[in-house]
Order: C-alpha cells, then structure tokens, then sequence
C-alpha cells in the first residue's frame, strides 16, 4: 500500500499459538474464547504480522517474527505451522531479499518480535539474517532484555540479539526517537517498562504500531489485557488514551498478533471501540490503508 511518498507492506511470519488465558489475564474464558476460540490445550491462533517500510532511501522492517531456530519440540509446544521462511514471505509480499534491509527495528525482544533477528547459517552459527542492517532498539530495553526479572526471564533468547553485538550491526537508542523522516519510535509502559510502538505520520495519516499494548483486535476493549503484562493498570492507562484518539483521528492500526485481520481502524459505537479491517465493505473504512497484497 502506498502511504505518502512511502510504500507500507504487512509481511506476517508465522502462525503460533500460546495459552489463552494467559493472551487474557482476568478476562473469563467463556468471554474470549467466544471471539478466540482454543484447541484442546487451551491455546489460540496467532501470527507475527512484521512491517515493511521502503522510504526511497531505506528499506526498513519493524520486527522479526519468532525466528527458525526452534527445536521440534518447542515448535510442537508454540504450535508453530512455517508455510515459509521470513525471508520467503518478505520477497513473496514486499518484494525484496534480507540483503536488501537497511534497518530492522525492534519495539522488544521477546522470542516472538526478535526471533528473526538472527538466523542459523550452513555451518550451524547464529549470524545475522540482514547482513547489510543496522539493528535499532532502545538502549533502555536492551538493559532490561540482558537483565530480566525472573517473571519474564523465558521470554529473551540472547541468541536473538548478541550476534548482532558481535557484528557490530545493533544500535541502541534513545527511549523515543525518529527511525527516519515521519518513522518515530514511543515508549509505553504495561507489557513493560520499556516497550515501544511506532507511530508512521506522513502527509496527516497515521499509521500505528500497537506491538504488544494491543496485540489482536480481541485486545481493543480497554479491559482485555494480557497476563503476560507487567504492569497491566499502566497498560490501562495507555489504551484509554491512545485508542479513543486512534478512533477519533482515523489511525489505521496494525495488530502485530492479529491471525487474520491485522490492519483496523477504529470506531465508536454507543461509548464501545470496534476495529474494522480496512478494505472492507464498511462506509467507515478508508481504503488507503488497504494492505495491497
């Protein structure tokens, strides 16, 4: 889809799946499971849906997927079905190899929005999977991910950032900052301290990133918040400031763990938010943010 001067495509990953109750924190399951239904070990379907973004003199993709560096055991228990590998789907919906990355940037470094990040090579090394990238995450986060606190300790592979180290390619940066021209990176606290979206603001569209604040449209209701949230009242906070001016301002949003329909806007009906995936037949949807794929 072209956004301004920019051309935007979603590249998802894969599709996983991870318990549903914890997706849910306090939300009954009668309640969830009726809009995300479980299989028979409580877990629902969810994909990584990472963003590419070629400005004319970058070419950039916001997050990673969860990688392919997985035993079969812990592919059976994520439930990770691979039709294709990341650098496959990123030639297949926007076109262009992993040489061709100039930026990757990460909004954290949980396994499933780093994992590609890296990649086993023919001789069985960890490398980088964009050889000629400059990786971007905030130094703040950096510091968390390399000293967890042991509730969220599963939750980082060093393997999906030290290579990067190592190669000199990443680079740490401040807690909210400009990627490019109209590309900024926020801080929001909730999932955690130091977890970023990314806001595309280019000819008065608005494109955004929710990451892990809001990470499926069944996420939108202000109440439905993760189990996995450190912070779940500050995530609260952040949702009933940002999604009712998403509504208001007609933000196209991008769901990173949507399976389906990642790409929204959001309207409000009798005081209730209700995403609407662009390009459908809804006198509401704008179909500039209709994912061209």
């Amino acid at each position: 889809m072209q956004f301004g001067d920019y051309r935007v495509e979603i590249v998802p990953d894969t599709e996983f799946r991870l318990d549903g109750g914890a997706m849910f924190g306090v939300v009954p399951r009668t309640l969830w499971a009726k809009v995300c239904p479980p299989d028979e070990q409580n877990r629902i379907r969810m994909n990584m849906n990472c963003v590419f973004i070629d400005t004319g003199t970058e070419r950039i993709l916001i997050e990673t997927g969860i990688g392919e560096k997985w035993s079969a055991k812990h592919e059976g228990m994520y439930g990770i079905t691979r039709e294709r590998s990341l650098a496959e789907s990123l030639s297949l919906f926007a076109g262009v190899g992993t040489e061709d990355i100039s930026v990757v940037i990460n909004t954290h470094l949980h396994f499933d929005h780093a994992g590609g990040n890296t990649i086993l090579n023919s001789d069985g090394q960890v490398v980088p999977s964009f050889p000629n990238a400059r990786y971007f995450v905030s130094r703040a986060y950096f510091l968390h991910a390399t000293a967890p606190t042991e509730r969220d300790r599963a939750s980082y592979l060093p393997e999906n950032w030290r290579p990067l180290v190592d190669s000199g390619q990443l680079e740490l940066k401040e807690s909210n900052y400009e990627a490019v021209p109209g590309l900024a990176m926020e801080t929001y606290p909730g999932h955690n301290r130091t977890m970023q979206c990314w806001r595309l603001l280019v000819e008065g569209q608005t494109l955004f990133g929710f990451a892990d604040l809001v990470p499926m449209r069944a996420h939108v209701p202000f109440a439905w918040i993760m189990g996995y949230d450190l912070f779940p009242v500050e995530t609260l906070e952040v949702k009933k400031r940002l999604l009712p001016q998403a509504a208001r301002e007609g933000w196209g949003c991008l769901f990173y763990h949507d399976p389906d329909e990642p790409l929204c806007k959001l309207v409000e009906e009798d005081g209730n938010l209700r995403p609407v995936p662009t390009g459908k037949n809804d006198p509401r949807s704008d179909t500039k943010f209709h994912q061209g794929v």
